[in-house]
């Protein structure tokens, strides 16, 4: 019984090495999938993504009750999911500043000649087709949503990245630890045996078997 635990020991340490190898490499693979597809978007920090220089443009706009990014990356390629989350920031930002402060939701759906927007169709700037016309400033909004988006799933990805070599370096240890107990069982039982068999042979009596 003994010998099985021992053995189921070591098989339990191997697989969980082996899985441990797997996640860490599998992580590593992910971050540096992220970071790679980030260098080639060649994207780089405006000078005014500080934050210092955000919120003295934030007030400029008139923006109130708007959180306001508190990391820097002025002037900084993007290369890691952190930067990229921070970039994100500060593009609300900059949109919520070209909205005048309003998020798509807020703002009216057509196009108007006095540049506000509105909701009536009928009173909505025609196009050349004598439709109404979208408002463009919901535009700028659909689109830094989509880049914005893709710069967190970014962050995302790479956090799961980190998670994921975190829980395999776990996993190395608790089968490195699993093989280290099976292994001092294993010799344990063995000075054990030899200890037994050597008090026997000096008493004159025949060690007993197990």
């Amino acid at each position: 019984m003994r010998k099985m635990l021992e053995i189921g020991g070591l098989i339990a340490a191997v697989v969980l090495i082996g899985f441990g190898v797997a996640a860490v490499v599998m992580g590593y693979q992910g971050r540096s999938t992220v970071q790679t597809s980030l260098k080639q978007e060649q994207i780089v920090g405006s000078p005014d993504m500080t934050p210092t220089a955000i919120a003295a443009e934030a007030k400029d706009a008139g923006l109130t009750g708007v959180t306001l990014p508190t990391c820097d990356v002025a002037s900084e390629p993007i290369t890691t999911g952190s930067e990229a989350r921070c970039f994100a920031q500060y593009m609300r930002i900059h949109a919520l500043e070209a909205t005048g402060g309003q998020t798509y939701a807020q703002m009216p759906r057509f196009a108007s000649a006095d540049g506000k927007g509105t909701n009536d169709a009928a009173a909505a700037a025609k196009g050349p087709s004598g439709k109404p016309l979208d408002n463009p400033a919901r535009q700028i909004w659909i689109s830094e949503t989509a880049l914005s988006g893709a710069l967190n799933s970014a962050y995302a990805a790479e956090q799961m990245s980190l998670f994921g070599m975190v829980v395999g370096i776990a996993l190395l240890l608790s089968g490195l630890g699993f093989g280290i107990l099976a292994l001092a069982g294993a010799l344990r039982g063995r000075d054990s045996m030899v200890t037994s068999h050597h008090t026997a042979t000096a008493a004159g009596t025949t060690p007993a078997t197990v």
